[in-house]
């Protein structure tokens, strides 16, 4: 199922209105859809690389919307669903500490889960249960989600064809240790 999925996004790439449909991949994703919208970025950059950037704000755009989305979930959906389970497991505290500890850490949770391959959905939702700040969710989401989609526009603009194939097989790994870096140089200063 999750193939037919991948491949019926993957046939949009060449349609006339290919931009909305990555539109609404990208928004959808953020909160609900299990595909990632560079399924449809890459063919669509390679295929208009004098599009690239415009087609990597589309998907930042909307992708920072679908976040909103999925965090009206979480917020929404604790208060109906999660408390009452969790109190009635008496557990409820074990939450509030989870809470505090995932707020004050909340703004990397983001970062790195909107450049890394891990499931953006998961956090977008996890940040509205636990009530993280609107502002410091939307600045982290805008910070990473477009580092990633211009990130892979870019370099599929500077590259070409050849890239594409090295982006499908190691993108995870790429921003993974990119984002390893990034943090071994806050670290650093940190101590410095």
């Amino acid at each position: 199922m999750l193939r037919r999925l991948y491949d019926w996004t993957l046939h949009w790439a060449g349609h006339r209105h290919a931009i909305w449909v990555l539109a609404a991949i990208s928004f959808i994703e953020s909160s609900v859809f299990p595909i990632p919208p560079d399924v449809l970025l890459i063919p669509m950059v390679l295929a208009a690389p004098q599009r690239a950037f415009w087609i990597a704000l589309v998907c930042t755009v909307s992708s920072v919307a679908g976040a909103l989305l999925g965090y009206g979930i979480g917020y929404f959906a604790w208060e109906a669903l999660g408390e009452p389970i969790l109190t009635a497991l008496g557990k409820a505290d074990s939450f509030d500490g989870f809470r505090d500890r995932y707020n004050a850490w909340g703004a990397w949770a983001v970062l790195i889960a909107g450049i890394t391959p891990f499931p953006f959905k998961v956090i977008t939702i996890l940040s509205g249960t636990t009530g993280l700040s609107l502002p410091v969710f939307v600045v982290s989401s805008i910070v990473a989600r477009g580092l990633r989609f211009f990130i892979v526009a870019g370099l599929l603009w500077k590259f070409g064809p050849p890239m594409r194939d090295f982006i499908e097989r190691r993108l995870g790994l790429m921003f993974s240790l990119a984002l390893a870096a990034l943090l071994g140089g806050f670290v650093a200063l940190r101590y410095l």
